[in-house]
């Protein structure tokens, strides 16, 4: 397991358990912070740290709020929008660093999506895999998703407190198992180790899902609260990454990034790559975003 540098943050009252590495002794050193998704962990960057580091830039990544060894908070409201993105400039504010490149897996790249809007002057450029960025919905999400996709879809189930909670943590190991393999075996994908895959059960065995799931739960808390971002642009330089095959893409609309994107703004389809980019295809994402910092 990916321990090295992993040290405690705390922000406005939540402690966050973060990998921190690069050269610490170098104030000017250029900082990346890696925003995990659901359901994962700080881990879940594993090939990119070592890379990222290698190449000259202090890598923070951590267990997001509600996830793994960071507190989980037993409030819903707690994992707003507001708090997520608060939790990666604290981190900043902890090394002493102004601005950093935010990159962001699923969740996390809503999380540097929103944190490119809500402290542009944190963030020297943001990137996210998976998730494009897309402008402040018209319409309260719920509401949008039970016309769009019925009462069955999965981010209506994951509003009732308790019940999905239960499910995913009946047999922690087939939910991991499932989402992982995104429905195309019964088998862990042949880009996920059997220890690697251990990582997630022990940790969402102990901490069960309610954490991440209370994330699901503020759709409609950020929606109203950010209200004043309708016409917010990002200026930072940024890059959405996303795969062919992820079945995640029928609910996006990547066209739209340009109603949210004013600055110089690039996107690449992975051909054949499902949800899980950085883990599943690791050295074209190392690339890629090696290419994208370099050119800061």
């Amino acid at each position: 397991m990916l321990t090295s540098g992993r040290r405690f943050v705390e922000r406005d009252g939540v402690r966050l358990r973060v990998i921190d590495q690069g050269d610490r002794g170098r104030p000017d050193q250029p900082v990346v912070v890696l925003a995990h998704g659901y359901p994962e962990l700080a881990y879940s960057w594993r090939h990119q740290i070592p890379a990222l580091t290698a190449a000259g830039y202090r890598v923070l990544a951590p267990d997001q709020r509600g996830y793994g060894g960071s507190d989980r908070p037993a409030a819903v409201e707690a994992y707003d929008i507001f708090a997520l993105t608060s939790d990666l400039v604290g981190l900043l504010d902890d090394i002493g660093a102004e601005r950093a490149t935010f990159i962001g897996h699923d969740w996390g790249a809503m999380v540097v999506w929103h944190t490119a809007l809500l402290h542009p002057d944190r963030v020297a450029a943001v990137a996210g895999l998976s998730v494009p960025p897309i402008p402040r919905a018209r319409t309260r999400p719920t509401e949008r998703w039970l016309e769009k996709f019925g009462p069955d879809f999965y981010m209506l189930r994951y509003q009732q407190p308790g019940l999905a909670d239960a499910e995913l943590a009946a047999d922690v190991a087939a939910t991991m198992r499932d989402m992982f393999a995104e429905g195309r075996s019964a088998g862990l994908p042949d880009w996920l180790a059997a220890e690697e895959f251990d990582v997630y059960v022990e940790e969402f065995g102990r901490t069960g899902f309610t954490g991440a799931l209370n994330w699901y739960r503020n759709y409609d808390r950020n929606w109203a609260g950010t209200e004043h971002l309708v016409d917010a642009r990002i200026t930072a330089p940024a890059l959405f990454v996303g795969g062919t095959d992820d079945p995640v893409r029928a609910t996006m609309r990547p066209e739209r990034a340009a109603e949210v994107v004013a600055g110089p703004y690039r996107e690449l389809w992975l051909p054949g790559a499902g949800h899980w980019l950085q883990q599943e295809r690791p050295t074209e994402i190392n690339r890629i975003l090696l290419e994208f910092l370099a050119e800061r």
